[in-house]
């Protein structure tokens, strides 16, 4: 599928892995940590004028409302630019979400297209069949300037879906099950391509989950069919005419992997890389200190409402700090008509505006020194989410709940 989709925006009949291309750009994005420095490069190098003001999105998303004065400069400069170029899709405080949420709910990311984005997170878009990967800055800059970028086609890995997932099992139990099993250089610098008859039973917020967690295993890009639920997804959202690209059935691959969605279990990855999973039945005694429920990986309605299902009548455990973030306004909006707001108040949760803050150490839930967080977020580096002898496990939303109302790491099955 990558490859057809790079050939098409190449002007090419067909590419090869390994092949260099200059592609068309169907949307460059950047955010309030990225952008400055493309910004920069911009201006420095003397452009005076966007390849296209209607496809750059420009999302203020990290450190926004702003947390100190360093936080305010970048966004300042970002919402100057944006002024100057007159750029359509800017999202501010009140308008913007946390990028990778946002830019498919706004259906800015259209099946088949080509998009780049400075931050490693916007391969999520391969969950509504289109090819995009992260860049550099300078890239960005770029991009923004001629609407085109380099590549260097991928080779693809074929990942098999079959069967449906058990309760409690989401798409962020599928991606970490896969990263466990290749490692987080196991598809570097390659497509990982989604298919099989377990495809149609996962929802799109399931697939922009395991989407959005390709880099994680070191992939240039993650991409999922085009099929009824896409299509459904995207009526009166799309704001471009999708364009549905098929792999041949022929199509080579360099490996295929096998997983059987019905025979997986909540699945965590202990410190200090994605890649160290246990599933909940070989976790142990993990006391944490805090749980995060949100991110551009975990924030989305489906995740909130797993949330919710579990803290509903319950409470956070003493000792732990319980932050829920939702990935967008409107997410927001729809968690408050639905009440998912008030459970997790009653619960002892905070429900913060959207923001990718904790997510990189950044703010709302920083670690200090010694503490542990279980987390829907997507990294567990090293200092990720603050003090570098602290330490993060990543989960799903249903483990990160339960976990929040034990105090431990728990499977959620086990709650009375």
């Amino acid at each position: 599928m990558t490859q057809k989709i790079l050939a098409a925006h190449a002007g090419l009949d067909q590419v090869e892995a390994g092949q260099l291309i200059e592609a068309r750009l169907d949307l460059v994005l950047g955010n309030d940590i990225t952008s400055p420095v493309a910004i920069n490069e911009f201006e420095k190098c003397g452009a005076d004028s966007v390849f296209d003001k209607d496809r750059i999105a420009l999302v203020l998303d990290h450190f926004t409302p702003n947390k100190d004065i360093k936080a305010a400069e970048q966004c300042r400069q970002v919402r100057g630019f944006a002024g100057k170029y007159d750029i359509k899709n800017f999202f501010d405080v009140g308008r913007m979400g946390i990028e990778h949420a946002l830019l498919p709910e706004q259906g800015l990311v259209v099946p088949g297209d080509c998009i780049i984005g400075a931050d490693s997170h916007t391969c999520t878009y391969g969950a509504v069949g289109a090819f995009s990967t992260g860049v550099g800055s300078t890239d960005m800059a770029a991009g923004m300037i001629s609407g085109k970028a380099w590549f260097k086609v991928p080779s693809a890995i074929r990942v098999v879906l079959t069967g449906k997932l058990p309760q409690w099992v989401s798409g962020k139990d599928v991606i970490l099950h896969l990263i466990g099993q290749i490692g987080v250089d196991g598809a570097l610098y390659k497509s990982l391509e989604f298919t099989g008859d377990g495809v149609a039973s996962l929802s799109m917020d399931d697939r922009l989950c395991i989407a959005n967690m390709a880099i994680e295993a070191g992939a240039k890009n993650g991409i999922f069919p085009v099929d009824e639920r896409t299509l459904a997804y995207g009526k009166n959202r799309f704001q471009r005419e999708p364009a549905v690209f098929q792999a041949d059935p022929d199509a080579a691959y360099d490996a295929e992997i096998v997983i059987e969605l019905d025979k997986l279990r909540p699945t965590v990855a202990f410190p200090h890389l994605p890649e160290n999973t246990r599933t909940i039945d070989q976790v142990g005694e993990v006391k944490i200190d805090q749980a995060v429920i949100g991110s551009c990986t975990n924030g989305r309605m489906e995740d909130l409402r797993t949330a919710a299902q579990i803290l509903k009548g319950r409470r956070v455990a003493d000792g732990v700090r319980c932050v829920i973030i939702p990935g967008t306004q409107q997410i927001y909006l729809d968690a408050v008509r639905e009440g998912l707001a008030e459970i997790f108040i009653l619960a002892g949760a905070v429900f913060s505006t959207p923001t990718c803050g904790p997510c990189l150490g950044g703010h709302m839930g920083v670690l200090g020194k010694g503490e542990r967080a279980v987390s829907t977020t997507n990294r567990n580096f090293v200092g990720r989410m603050g003090h570098i002898e602290s330490e993060v496990y990543l989960a799903s939303p249903a483990v990160a709940a339960a976990s929040a109302v034990t105090g431990y790491i728990t499977d959620p099955a086990k709650l009375n």
